[in-house]
């Protein structure tokens, strides 16, 4: 393994990297983009048989408000259509039928068909045990064959007979939605409730010979394979509770998994995988089955394995195609018209970034005229109105401020979509940093006081001192050094570098001569705090809390955060940040040459390098190959913000920021750590699917382990949204304990201790 690829396995590739399976976009509350239909169940996310009735009961019931009282006739359309006859879908008739409803049920195959399936005697966890689901459908037994008389008697009870019809579309007409199936005319309903499950195609191996009638994709009765060589295919929880019942039958089982581990599976369920004597096969795949065998390919050559049965278990795919004819968007899916949106956000990115760092656009709106009405009162500067339309004469003036009531405006709107105190005072956070050091600060506070001779002159029109010592003994030494620059407006542009450390912003370190009190300052921030930080809090100390590239992610973003592409491709993808580190470090390295050499090639030519201008400060060609415009305006802008609403608001962070890369690195070392009850966890992947850096914290959580990723932004997402409570912020301390912390992120652990 070379030094590089090493570096790289340290540094991040040898964590998991999962990806999240596709499901139709859902709202919280089960609506979707076709009015008058309602997804409920494991579609919404949560494969738990409690939440699946509380979703169908819920939905039925808001039908009903929505409704009112004009309910219940005996001609025309029914009131409610209920798609899927399995937990949801009967939690949902119950609650249509107690509420007055005229509805039905349609039922492609047989009620509760996906229990049906489950492997005879499987255990049935109805967790949260202490969970009341909404209606009127109970869920006490624990085994499979129980479960199963349990609804069965609930629903002959209530006198509910699903319509064995296949509903394979559904279309939004005038007021009505129509049911399309291949029997006939459609059916009309005014609502719709989806709940036909996960359940849809089983995944294929896509060899050949899969066809055979020895290949399954479900296993009930282990006890038929007693005396027969049996392959399972997979890694998950199904495939090694499969290979264990078959190898405890009697059979003789191999399990081929593609995987170096079982990452994705419980804990118990790899060491009862482990001990029961299944032959283990890792980093296989299957290239063919035929009739006596099955052909392996593994790491080193390839197998042929005796077999008589193949049980190919690596999931499902949800039936998204019935939710793409309906209409109904897919996570992670662009229409066309998604992709113009895109087109369009990133032209106007483009425009943007480029008129802000004073590219081909500059000259296309003048910053002066669009507050033409202000400019009289420029004429006395020391008054704070003067100030302020002094400052409208620059650009950063309106980029800055559309940026801080970007962070402001959706900030509020994920203050009360995401109702927990760490949300509360993380986006409070970033709000007050984003308006007050980043924006009143160098724009309003410093030109003023600058005007009003704060600086005794020291700032606007003097030249920073050749001599250390001159420096340090003049009183106007520090202001001199702090703002060298000439006039306002932009005199006081470093003071993003109170907030905005090395190297994500690089311009107040490389200078044509060192200005120490700036090096100073980057060099306490990016070498002492930061460290400080990221070892006590993890790197989103920084990122999510104080960053305002993290504040627009986590607040403009924050609708978009499911959209981040996950697995073991993309995650090779972060190796960009660690290119562009380097870069920044190569910089600082020819800019100190350059001062220890002035009037040296490198001293006069350091510019083209940095921002893509020549020795008579215009732009050379290759101008837009400079750090400035590649690495700033291209990916921390264009990119990083044009891609927001298609793969989340962190592209920049995960992918490319070069300080986010530095602090991965001092992240390796950090004591930080999401931890996890893993009795609770169901291996629903919601916590993976939430994460937009990438992160497979499911692979963590289901195995107990305490989530060290140091990708991590700390933007709670995982652990607010976990439906049972897994996840928890904190510390390891040096005894291997954890220490929680105090401020609360997960709504259910709120719930939890307030009974």
């Amino acid at each position: 393994m070379s030094v590089l690829r090493r570096y790289l396995h340290w540094l991040h590739l040898r964590w998991p990297a999962g990806r999240v399976e596709k499901l139709p976009e859902v709202n919280s509350d089960g609506t979707t983009v076709v009015p008058g239909v309602r997804v409920v169940g494991d579609l919404t996310g949560v494969p738990l048989l409690k939440f699946a009735a509380d979703t169908g009961a819920k939905a039925a019931n808001a039908v009903a408000d929505e409704l009112g009282a004009d309910v219940g006739g005996d001609s025309g359309p029914m009131d409610l259509a209920i798609v899927g006859g399995g937990v949801a879908g009967l939690a949902a008739a119950l609650e249509a039928k107690r509420r007055g409803l005229r509805f039905a049920v349609f039922e492609a195959s047989a009620p509760f068909a996906t229990i049906v399936n489950f492997p005879k005697g499987k255990p049935i966890y109805t967790y949260p045990t202490d969970m009341a689901p909404a209606g009127d459908l109970a869920l006490r037994a624990d085994v499979k064959e129980d479960l199963l008389a349990e609804l069965e008697a609930q629903r002959v009870a209530a006198g509910i007979e699903p319509k064995r019809v296949r509903i394979e579309k559904l279309e939004r007409k005038g007021d009505l939605i129509r049911l399309h199936h291949p029997g006939g005319e459609p059916f009309a309903a005014r609502r719709v409730i989806v709940a036909i499950g996960r359940s849809g195609n089983h995944r294929k191996l896509g060899v050949p010979g899969e066809a055979l009638g020895k290949v399954f994709n479900r296993l009930h009765d282990p006890a038929e394979f007693a005396g027969h060589n049996v392959m399972v295919v997979g890694g998950g929880d199904s495939a090694l509770e499969a290979a264990v019942a078959l190898q405890h039958a009697g059979a003789a089982v191999t399990l081929s998994y593609r995987g170096e581990a079982f990452t994705r599976a419980k804990p118990e369920n790899v060491a009862a995988v482990a001990e029961s004597g299944v032959s283990i096969v890792l980093r296989s795949t299957v290239v063919a089955i035929e009739d006596d065998t099955v052909k392996l390919q593994t790491a080193d050559a390839e197998t042929s394995v005796p077999n008589d049965a193949v049980f190919a278990l690596i999931g499902r795919e949800a039936p998204l195609d019935f939710f793409r004819r309906s209409g109904i968007p897919i996570q992670g899916e662009t229409s066309l018209a998604g992709w113009l949106g895109v087109v369009a956000l990133l032209l106007f990115c483009t425009f943007i970034y480029t008129w802000k760092s004073g590219g081909p656009t500059e000259s296309w709106i003048d910053p002066a005229g669009l507050a033409a009405s202000w400019q009289e009162q420029a004429e006395d500067r020391s008054t704070l109105i003067g100030t302020i339309a002094v400052s409208m004469n620059s650009r950063s003036f309106y980029y800055t401020l559309l940026y801080s009531s970007l962070i402001l405006g959706f900030g509020i709107d994920r203050i009360r979509r995401r109702r927990t105190p760490y949300v509360r005072r993380q986006t409070i956070a970033l709000m007050l940093v984003q308006w007050l050091p980043l924006f009143v600060l160098p724009e309003v506070v410093l030109p003023w006081a600058g005007y009003n001779e704060v600086f005794s002159g020291g700032g606007v029109g003097e030249s920073v001192g050749d001599a250390l010592f001159e420096k340090y003994v003049s009183p106007d030494a520090y202001a001199v050094e702090l703002w060298p620059e000439n006039g306002h407006p932009r005199a006081y542009w470093r003071a993003y570098g109170f907030i905005l450390a090395w190297p994500l912003n690089v311009y107040n370190v490389f200078n044509g001569s060192p200005h120490w009190w700036w090096i100073g300052i980057g060099f306490f921030q990016t070498c002492v705090l930061i460290p400080w930080m990221v070892y006590r809090w993890g790197k989103g100390a920084y990122c999510g809390w104080i960053c305002s590239c993290g504040a627009l992610a986590e607040t403009m973003g924050d609708r978009h955060r499911h959209k981040m592409p996950h697995g073991p491709g993309w995650n090779k993808v972060n190796v960009i940040g660690q290119v562009f580190l380097a870069a920044a470090v190569a910089l600082l390295a020819l800019r100190v040459v350059g001062w220890v050499l002035p009037g040296s090639w490198v001293d006069t030519h350091f510019n083209l390098l940095l921002e893509g201008k020549a020795a008579d400060g215009g732009k050379a060609v290759g101008w837009f190959f400079s750090y400035k415009w590649f690495v700033d305006v291209l990916f921390g802008g264009v990119i990083g913000v044009g891609f927001y609403f298609k793969y989340s608001g962190r592209v920049w962070c995960r992918f490319a920021c070069p300080l986010a890369a530095l602090m991965h690195i001092y992240a390796r070392f950090t004591r930080f750590r999401i931890f996890a009850d893993k009795k609770k966890c169901i291996s629903c992947n919601v916590c993976t699917s939430v994460c937009h850096q990438g992160i497979d914290v499911m692979a963590f959580a289901n195995r107990g382990a305490p989530m060290e990723d140091p990708q991590c932004v700390r933007c709670s997402a995982c652990v607010q949204s976990c439906p049972t409570g897994v996840l928890s912020f904190g510390r390891l301390l040096a005894d291997g304990k954890p220490l929680f912390d105090e401020l609360p992120a997960s709504p259910v652990q709120m719930n939890e201790a307030r009974r």
